[in-house]
């Protein structure tokens, strides 16, 4: 009967859409544009290239197959005086009419851009099909045959210029051979630009490389010339190309980039001069010498070099306490071809206090939670930004499933951290710590948590360094040290005579002991699209990938082993009486994001990992191992639900845990109106253990079985993009449930039932 309904409803909707009129506001006489497309002759010369230059365009549709917001537009009715009407025309998009003169533009602009690729004889023609008030609108292109350049000739008066070009002539773009291809040529005069200002070529730009085409009679080749035009003094007047050696730089740390002027922003009254580099300051220096002298890439009598530009503007962006960071250069007085470099520094609010409440829901059990932070972003004069964060947390929760504690839950925590901008490391080279951007953090933390039936507290302290490259797309992190001591102060008597004594429970009990992780890490992520994101979409395809390595416990167990200590009654070693924790963990993850146009785009996601526990341990602390379900994993399933393997959860979060982890998803994203993005996902994954605990039957990862138990979800999702942040709404449904080996409740994407396979999912930002 459920199902009748809901087929009732959907066809409700469909003939709601298909009886709705999609020329209601189209003029007589005029019609819809309804479809365009760009179909080539050659299979060289792909659409989705050339889509950019198409003046008109179709009215969106939602997941590229429904015009949904023309139909809003079109539930309006004439009368703009109602409010609905113009609310119903707000949220909606008018239709878009058919229009000659665009069209014609199109044309002209789509044969400029293919000849441009080296097809001179390429022609596009309009070709426009109508029916009822609705227009199909086709640019044909016939590419012919492309130009080819035969000969590669360079006209460089200037031997200096050409020795450059000479060296780096196995990066040239141009060869005998290629396309006669306009863009290729323009990025060829690009980077030899980029190439003489990183050589001190500061006046130099592309204008003063000019191509000569010489084309053969009766043919399609063409002899090319890239010729070097001299430099220009007057408009009547020439010169050679000068390269500038940089004289003098300094320092200005009162900057005021707010006045318009640049003598009206510069207030100081002292100076002093470190390693030769004068710095300009008002009533007191708020920066160590040293650290502007660190993060300045520019150097007193080097050439002029554009990258080492950029590199300060990197170097001193990062650091908390300077606001904006301005580079000026001057000619000198004495000398033409000398440069005068000033870094101008506008100094950031160094203290600040902050206060957060926020609401929790953790599985359902609502809380609330307050904090309050102090920062100072300059503690030792040198940007070191320092971060004190006072948490109180309180949560009505429920207890585990069928026992009598339904209490509630008090967390108070406190965390200190210090980071460093910089590599604080011996025996590391100036030349390595200049290319790169690091810092280095030290922290603090502690935590406090009591429950009616235990009381546990988490002290931790961590040292780890951050570093860049300066291109900043891929990021590397190692956790040089982190200690972690989980101390089990007291555990209600009956609670632990149910479930840690008598419920004989291995991982439980595990759990629920004092103990000691004291771990190393590394982690790598690479993300192509470097720092291309605009309003959170990346530009163009891009892909992303993280790998995380860590260990625990191998200094411990072979201090333990060296020194002969005694083993406790479990087998384990300890540190002040205390066992410690021993695995190696992995993971890996890949996400790529293909745009399909500008509404449109389809996001993968793999994921992998495996955590053995070794040598001192048999278990992986809880907080190590991994989950599956929830909003960020397979969303059919609600947070810690789902898994390992085959086992059905026993209302115990801690049993649906595991060692080993796989999630695959795939994302069609679109954008629907306003802000507010739509998704349509499939999401398939599990965990499993590595050893057949039995309380978790099914649960271990066998190679002939483990593909049985891949759960799969499919669902729907809504984000609200309001640039800064995104929030998600997902709701999942299980299509393939691993918990049944057949039958109906294996299949429930043929079985579904709402109240049983739905989960739904709130979360910030985007799952992958």
């Amino acid at each position: 009967m459920r199902r009748l309904h809901f087929a009732i409803l959907i066809l409700g909707v469909l003939v709601m859409f298909a009886s709705c009129s999609t020329t209601k506001y189209v003029p007589e006489g005029k019609y819809l544009l309804d479809d365009v497309r760009i179909h080539s002759d050659n299979s060289e010369i792909r659409s989705s290239t050339l889509s950019p230059y198409l003046r008109q365009t179709p009215n969106s549709k939602w997941f590229s197959l429904i015009k949904t917001q023309l139909y809003v537009y079109n539930w309006s009715g004439r009368d703009t005086t109602r409010w609905i009407n113009r609310t119903l025309r707000r949220m909606g998009d008018a239709p878009v009419i058919y229009d000659e003169e665009e069209t014609r533009r199109t044309a002209d602009e789509l044969t400029k851009a293919v000849r441009n690729m080296g097809y001179m004889g390429a022609t596009v023609t309009p070709v426009l099909e109508t029916r009822k008030k609705k227009a199909k609108l086709t640019y044909e292109i016939r590419a012919g045959k492309p130009y080819l350049v035969r000969t590669l000739t360079y006209d460089i008066a200037d031997e200096h210029i050409r020795s450059y070009m000479q060296r780096d002539s196995a990066a040239t773009l141009l060869h005998p051979g290629m396309y006669f291809d306009v863009n290729v040529l323009d990025a060829e005069r690009q980077r030899i630009t980029s190439t003489l200002r990183r050589n001190g070529y500061y006046r130099f730009n592309k204008e003063y490389l000019e191509y000569v085409a010489d084309t053969v009679r009766g043919s399609r080749d063409i002899d090319l010339t890239l010729r070097l035009l001299p430099f220009r003094v007057t408009p009547d007047s020439f010169d050679v190309h000068r390269q500038y050696t940089v004289d003098k730089v300094g320092f200005v740390a009162d900057y005021d980039a707010l006045h318009a002027s640049l003598q009206e922003s510069i207030d100081v009254n002292d100076s002093i001069h470190y390693h030769g580099l004068p710095i300009y300051y008002k009533d007191h220096l708020y920066l160590r010498p040293q650290v502007l002298a660190s993060n300045l890439a520019i150097r007193p009598g080097s050439l002029y070099n554009e990258q080492a530009v950029q590199r300060t503007y990197s170097n001193f962006g990062r650091l908390p306490a300077l606001r904006y960071t301005n580079v000026r250069f001057f000619p000198s007085v004495s000398d033409s071809t000398l440069l005068d470099a000033y870094v101008l520094l506008t100094r950031s609010k160094h203290k600040s206090v902050s206060f957060e409440l926020e609401g929790t829901n953790s599985a359902g059990d609502l809380g609330a939670a307050a904090a309050v932070s102090f920062q100072h972003r300059n503690l030792f004069r040198g940007s070191e930004a320092f971060m004190l964060r006072l948490r109180g947390a309180y949560e009505a929760v429920s207890g585990l499933q069928g026992s009598q504690y339904n209490q509630n839950y008090i967390e108070l925590g406190a965390e200190a951290t210090i980071n460093f901008p910089r590599f604080l490391f011996p025996f590391l080279s100036r030349d390595f710590t200049r290319r790169i951007n690091a810092s280095t953090e030290f922290g603090l933390q502690y935590n406090y948590q009591m429950r009616p039936e235990f009381t546990r507290i988490v002290a931790s302290a961590n040292w780890s360094y951050r570093w860049t490259k300066l291109q900043r797309r891929a990021q590397h992190r190692i956790d040089l040290l982190d200690i972690n001591y989980l101390y089990m102060p007291w555990i209600e008597e009956g609670f632990k005579q149910e479930f840690l004594d008598d419920g004989d429970n291995y991982i439980l009990r595990y759990n629920y002991e004092n103990r000691f992780i004291v771990r190393t890490g590394y982690s790598f992520t690479y993300n192509n699209a470097g720092q291309a994101l605009v309003n959170n979409t990346v530009i163009g395809n891009s892909y992303a990938v993280r790998i995380n390595l860590e260990s625990a416990g191998n200094l411990l167990y072979g201090i333990a082993k060296l020194a002969g200590m005694k083993q406790n009654e479990q087998g384990e070693y300890t540190l002040l009486n205390i066992p410690f924790a021993q695995y190696v963990k992995a993971d890996f993850d890949f996400a790529k994001n293909i745009v399909i146009d500008n509404r449109n785009s389809l996001a993968f996601h793999l994921g992998a990992g495996v955590v053995v526990p070794y040598g001192n341990a048999t278990m992986v602390p809880f907080e190590k191992r991994y989950f599956s379900g929830g909003a960020n994993s397979v969303r059919g399933w609600s947070v810690r639900d789902l898994g390992p393997g085959s086992f059905p959860g026993d209302g115990n979060f801690l049993n649906q845990s595991g060692d080993i982890k796989l999630d695959a998803s795939i994302e069609y994203r679109t954008r629907l109106f306003w802000k507010f993005r739509g998704a349509v996902f499939v999401d398939a994954g599990n965990i499993w253990t590595l050893r057949d605990y039995p309380d978790q039957p099914g649960g271990k990862f066998e190679f002939d079985t483990f593909y049985k138990q891949i759960a799969v979800a499919y669902g729907l999702g809504l984000r609200l993009d309001l640039d800064f942040f995104v929030l998600r709404f997902d709701g999942g449904m299980k299509a393939i449930n691993p918990v049944y080996e057949s039958g109906r409740g294996r299949y429930p994407i043929i079985h579904p039932k709402f109240k049983r396979d739905f989960a739904f999912h709130f979360a910030v930002g985007y799952p992958f």
